[in-house]
């Protein structure tokens, strides 16, 4: 096998195969479950071949391959390793929660609702930008064109609880049918448009002295349909009849989740999202570009604790208010920061094999991955870390002073240039920005670097 010697080397780091409980593979890291985390030895862990890192969270071995080649070493230990107690992804995933606090959880479970619905938000950002590209090339529209390119960028937010009720009920373990057809109905044409009644130009349904609306671009009510019709479902079947389930169940689970959410939970969670996406939208606008500054700078500390899917939420709420999102903006340079940092780091080293190896782990940041560059190379010295930071933090004060935002979300870096198509100007703004965060970040750790050559020491 190809990484035969990794895998043997994982094996002796762990202490031994028959250490491992269970393992699963993200984008860039294979994760690992031990059955007891005191015969792992750092020092082996951290020279494993063809890995770029190891660290340790939410009880998770992590040992970084890089995209494509922690596939490959995957498929290899899985066909070494056969079947694990619980070697399948449900088990995986409920040996993580084990180990994670109350706050760690609520994360998780709303990044594993969100994370599969990127893919349709980029596609609509996308198409966004092709629709603005073809409006700056002058290229003009009849008013059914212009319809037929509303119908593809705004169906994926128009309908955003439906797919969010979708994915959460599947999480929670009911019938995503359920999910669908009640998210469904909570963007019926036949409820008052959310987006319609905010800006006056329609009323609000009035009922038991209750105002009701659609929930066009609602989050948190969509993901309490999917835990009430999961949870719901599952309880009717515990007393309701066999002979009777297929007609009684989804009928009291459907009837009582949409009652429960138009007239009880539904408006006062509409009400907290709102607060809570404002509030957020209030810090990233202080003045003087503080909150700017504040989130260039640790945007990729959050990455490190894992948290960084959560930030989803506030980016899907900005598209929805305002259709522009300044996150995907400040997640890109302050990735450019550090990728000019881990860039000036490698040039430090006389090493030929560590400078290859510094270089090859910072390239997957152009394609908006991170972690090998920060476990791989950044985070071995916290002072090319803080330059990173730092350099991320005057991008951030850059794009404030440029008023800089993007059409959609779910890419960064080199393939984010695709969310700028629609305004050249924007386009080189962007590009423009990365550049001053990578060449301080870069600069910062030259300045830095017999200091810093003795930190890799």
């Amino acid at each position: 096998m190809k990484y035969q010697k990794s895998i043997d080397a994982l094996f002796d780091a762990v202490g031994g195969q028959d250490n491992i409980k269970n393992f699963e593979h993200c984008a860039t890291r294979l994760r690992v479950i031990l059955k007891d985390d005191s015969k792992l030895d750092k020092e082996k862990a951290e020279a494993i071949p063809e890995s770029r890192g190891y660290f340790f969270n939410t009880g998770q071995h992590q040992f970084i391959f890089g995209t494509g080649k922690v596939n490959a070493v995957y498929a290899e230990l899985q066909e070494v390793m056969g079947e694990t107690e619980d070697s399948d992804s449900k088990g995986f995933k409920d040996d993580v929660y084990k180990n994670l606090n109350p706050a760690q959880r609520v994360v998780r479970v709303l990044a594993d609702i969100l994370v599969p619905l990127i893919p349709a938000l980029v596609t609509t950002g996308l198409l966004m930008g092709v629709r603005g590209l073809l409006i700056e090339l002058g290229v003009n529209m009849d008013e059914s064109t212009l319809t037929l390119f509303q119908m593809l960028t705004d169906t994926a937010f128009a309908f955003l609880p439906v797919l969010i009720a979708y994915s959460a009920t599947k999480k929670f373990g009911g019938n995503p049918i359920l999910g669908i057809v009640v998210g469904l109905m909570m963007v019926s044409p036949q409820l008052p448009n959310a987006w319609a009644v905010a800006g006056g130009d329609a009323d609000p349904l009035v009922i038991f002295g209750l105002n009701i609306v659609g929930y066009q671009g609602s989050i948190f009510p969509a993901i309490l349909v999917g835990w009430m019709v999961s949870n719901l479902e599952k309880w009717f079947r515990k007393f309701v009849p066999q002979i009777m389930d297929l007609i009684v169940t989804p009928f009291l689970t459907i009837t009582i989740t949409l009652a429960v959410m138009l007239f009880a939970l539904g408006p006062v969670l509409q009400v907290t999202e709102s607060t809570v996406i404002n509030s957020l939208v209030y810090l990233l606008e202080a003045p003087l570009g503080i909150g700017y500054i504040v989130f260039g700078a640790v945007q990729q500390v959050i990455v490190i604790t894992g948290l960084h899917h959560s930030i989803g939420i506030v980016e899907i709420g900005l598209l929805n208010s305002t259709g522009e999102n300044v996150i995907q903006t400040l997640t890109t340079v302050s990735m450019a920061g550090q990728f000019g940092a881990a860039i000036g780091a490698a040039f430090l080293f006389k090493d030929k094999i560590k400078k290859s190896n510094a270089i090859s782990s910072a390239v997957p940041t152009l394609f908006g991955i991170t972690e090998p560059l920060l476990f791989g190379v950044n985070l071995r010295a916290m002072r090319v870390f803080g330059s990173g930071m730092a350099a991320g933090a005057i991008g951030g004060f850059v794009v404030y002073l440029l008023n800089l935002t993007s059409t959609g979300m779910g890419i960064t870096f080199i393939p984010g240039l695709l969310l700028y198509t629609g305004d050249f100007t924007a386009m080189l703004q962007y590009i423009g920005v990365i550049l001053v965060a990578f060449a301080i970040g870069f600069s910062l750790v030259r300045i830095q670097g017999s200091a810093i050559r003795e930190s890799f020491k």
